[in-house]
């Protein structure tokens, strides 16, 4: 299974858009994830009747309406392994390990918020932070991440997208 994570949209904003190779991702993956910060309602409709199906979780910028559809914190299920899902990992000091407690048994954990993209794994926990495919920041490039998920093993890579 493959699935595409994203975070950190922030749309509509001015001529903001998703990357032409971030849709290109988007539309092979067989699921989305979106780690918060959609912003608007409007935009996640959009993406869930283009398909494939999204899951995921609003963060601190979002309207009320995506608040209102997507919760603060979730676990997913896909290709057999369990993914935990958050917006706002807390501070940096010991984020890695407060988010394997929060999240038991899972075989990764998502979350955005920073812009920072992070690919790092805490004894058999992948700890993932996609990036932001439209908003860098502090980060050298727009990015984003693919899962490959078989039974027993996910395999994530960082995506550039500029």
């Amino acid at each position: 299974m493959n699935v595409a994570v994203i975070a950190d949209t922030h749309m509509p904003r001015g001529q903001r858009r998703l990357p032409a190779p971030c849709l290109d991702r988007l539309r092979a993956a067989d699921a989305i994830l979106h780690a918060g910060d959609v912003t608007a309602a409007s935009v996640l409709a959009e993406r869930e009747a283009r398909g494939p199906p999204v899951q995921g979780v609003h963060g601190n910028m979002d309207d009320a309406a995506v608040r209102d559809r997507l919760p603060a914190t979730l676990v997913v299920e896909l290709g057999g392994q369990r993914i935990g899902m958050t917006h706002d990992a807390g501070p940096r000091a010991g984020r890695e390990e407060r988010l394997v407690q929060r999240f038991p048994g899972c075989s990764a954990v998502v979350y955005g918020h920073t812009h920072e993209p992070q690919v790092a794994r805490v004894e058999e926990t992948w700890i993932l932070n996609p990036g932001s495919p439209t908003e860098r920041r502090r980060s050298p490039s727009h990015t984003m991440l693919v899962l490959e998920l078989e039974k027993g093993a996910i395999r994530p890579e960082l995506i550039e997208l500029s």
